[in-house]
């Protein structure tokens, strides 16, 4: 679950406030600091296991990406700060950064090749919101991994299945492809990445 604190806020106001080493995670949602649940077990070990694949794969490519531990992605122009699940970017852009190195913060999509959510009790941040601001910024490639089955039918089928749904960037709008069980998943951003949906989901972690 997510709890609202009081109180609409600016972006600079959130950043200002947000304590050191409190071991509490926030956000900022449209104005609002939002306190997030600790994650559950399983939730850390799919988010895990996906950063070392996919660290394996950049490394790999000899590519300028890598994945920081708390970046906040920022909608331009919005009071929202959100800190991704798992975050790559692409270091040769973060010159066109402003607040890059005062406040590790990345509001142009071209900084961020891959962004994943793992979905927590609060879904519908990941399959509304963020999906808009992500689609909106030009974020190219967007995992909604839906590993619990948590999200609306409309999203992971009815009845409820684990699902992982792949968000590409077509023309300025999501196309959105959905994988189950021993489909293999399709990345743009690394189209040789060779994993299943149930190697991801977490009884298939090895």
């Amino acid at each position: 679950m997510t709890q609202a604190l009081s109180k609409l806020v600016t972006f600079e106001e959130f950043v200002d406030r947000l304590p050191e080493n409190s071991g509490v995670r926030y956000e900022l949602h449209n104005g609002e600091i939002i306190e997030m649940a600790q994650p559950v077990g399983e939730h850390e070990e799919v988010t895990g296991f996906l950063a070392r694949k996919v660290t394996v794969e950049f490394d790999r490519l000899d590519l300028p990406y890598f994945i920081p531990n708390q970046a906040i992605v920022r909608p331009p122009e919005k009071d929202s700060g959100y800190f991704p699940d798992m975050l790559v970017l692409n270091r040769a852009n973060l010159n066109n950064e402003q607040l890059w190195k005062k406040e590790s913060t990345v509001s142009d999509g071209s900084s961020i090749p891959l962004i994943v959510e793992v979905v927590s009790t609060n879904w519908r941040d990941d399959y509304y919101f963020k999906y808009a601001d992500y689609e909106e910024m030009g974020i190219p490639e967007y995992w909604i991994v839906d590993y619990a089955a948590l999200g609306g039918r409309n999203f992971i089928g009815n009845p409820k299945q684990p699902t992982i749904s792949v968000c590409n960037l077509v023309d300025g709008e999501y196309q959105i492809s959905k994988f189950r069980d021993s489909d293999r998943i399709v990345s743009q951003t690394f189209p040789d990445l060779n994993l299943t949906a149930n190697q991801i989901f977490p009884d298939g972690v090895v």
